[in-house]
Order: C-alpha cells, then structure tokens, then sequence
C-alpha cells in the first residue's frame, strides 16, 4: 500500500484533530467534549493502519466499519462544538469539509469490501 489516500488523508485529518484540541484546551478551557473529539478523531487513522495488516478481508471489512463509525462520532462532536460556540464559522466549515471527505471515501471503502467479500 505505497499510495493510499485513505491512509494519508486520515493522517493529515488526525493532525487537525490534535491542533483542535490543543486550542480548545488552551484557549477555550473546553475539556470534556474536545477530549471525545480528540480520541473518536485520531482513532480513525489508527484503525485504517490496522486494517492494513488485517488477517482476513472480513478482519479488513470490520476495521475499516469500526473507522466509519469513529468517523461519524467524529462529526458529532465536531457539529456539537460549532453548535456551542467553541468553533468558528470558518474552522468548523474547513474541518469539517475534511471530515465530509474520510466519511465518504470509508462508505465506499466498507461497501466495496463487503460485496467483494
């Protein structure tokens, strides 16, 4: 798996995810809810890397779903603290965006590994 998108996208999206929370730490003094935000968010990344070395496709299918729905916790926090003022208009757009992105390409991803199964 020299070029995978998924993987890299994942990883770069993990990235934000921490430098959100280091701000909403810091700056907002918001804790609780950027703690769920930081474990569902870099979690993804973690998983797809898992499935990497997954022992079977159905071992591949279950990790990648279980990174599917990290990434749909993920936009739940994330539209909460938009919701509750902790987020920009334009942060929470651009975050989001990226967040719309992994969500998608995971759908396709868990689809494809299931009728192929």
């Amino acid at each position: 798996m020299k070029n995978n998108i998924i993987k890299d996208k994942s990883f770069a999206f993990a990235i934000r995810i921490v430098q959100l929370y280091k701000y909403l730490k810091d700056e907002k003094k918001e804790f609780v809810l950027s703690k769920q935000l930081l474990r569902s968010g870099t979690s993804i990344g973690a998983m797809i890397r898992e499935a990497e070395h997954a022992q079977s496709r159905a071992d591949f299918t279950h990790k990648m779903s279980i990174a599917l729905k990290e990434a749909n916790e993920t936009n739940y926090w994330l539209e909460l603290l938009y919701k509750t003022e902790y987020i920009e208009t334009k942060h929470y757009e651009s975050i989001s965006s990226d967040a719309a992105e992994v969500l998608k390409m995971l759908i396709s991803i868990v689809k494809t590994s299931k009728t192929t199964n």
